[in-house]
């Protein structure tokens, strides 16, 4: 097992997350009208510019009161994750498990960046390109985040004997999401999937 010595590798990574996710997200922004499109990849991948005022993956959450507290609630919560990642690389542990929570971590403040200041930064987007400092669109903490990458990768019709929804329109994958939402999908299915070993290793040692 790999450990990390340095703070190098996490920085970079981190880094490297943000300027990507930010970049994306800026120049859809400033390039693409709300609910504007083009393909990619056939009919399976699209850039499809969307703005979600709340969680991952196009949720939301309780109007502005609700914004508020989930803001404040993911400032905390990147807070706890960056503390208990500095105390990680600083104790040398599995470098896996670094990158993981790494990963975890930078998209969760490349979403926050967007909650915090993209409402103050850009003007919005309905029916015209947004521009920047320029006048915002909402004030601190009610921003919106940026998603963009669509992969409707099976569009079809459920069948008539199919319970509950028989004949509505299926769409596998749905949800339009970002940079940042996919960093955190790969932390934590590489964590779950290739780190279990660690945690259950702690727990041992706690346990004895």
């Amino acid at each position: 097992m790999k450990f990390c010595k340095n703070y190098t590798i996490p920085v970079a990574l981190l880094l490297s997350v943000l300027v990507i996710d930010q970049v994306a997200k800026i120049w859809v922004k400033t390039t693409m009208v709300m609910g504007e499109n083009f393909p990619v990849l056939g009919d399976w991948f699209y850039i499809y510019f969307t703005e979600n005022p709340g969680m991952a993956f196009g949720l939301s959450f309780g109007g502005e009161v609700g914004k508020i507290v989930l803001s404040i609630f993911r400032i905390a919560l990147i807070g706890l994750i960056g503390y208990y990642l500095y105390r990680l690389i600083k104790k040398a542990e599995a470098m896996g498990v670094i990158i993981g929570l790494t990963l975890i971590f930078a998209g969760a403040i490349g979403n926050i960046i967007d909650s915090l200041f993209y409402g103050l930064i850009f003007s919005d987007s309905y029916g015209h390109v947004a521009t920047m400092f320029q006048g915002g669109y909402a004030p601190f903490l009610q921003g919106r985040v940026v998603d963009m990458f669509y992969f409707p990768i099976i569009e079809t019709k459920l069948p008539s004997w199919f319970p509950f929804w028989a004949g509505n329109d299926f769409v596998f994958f749905r949800p339009i999401f970002n940079v940042a939402d996919s960093a955190i999908t790969i932390g934590v299915a590489y964590l779950l999937l290739f780190q279990r070993k660690y945690f259950l290793r702690r727990n041992e040692i706690k346990t004895e």
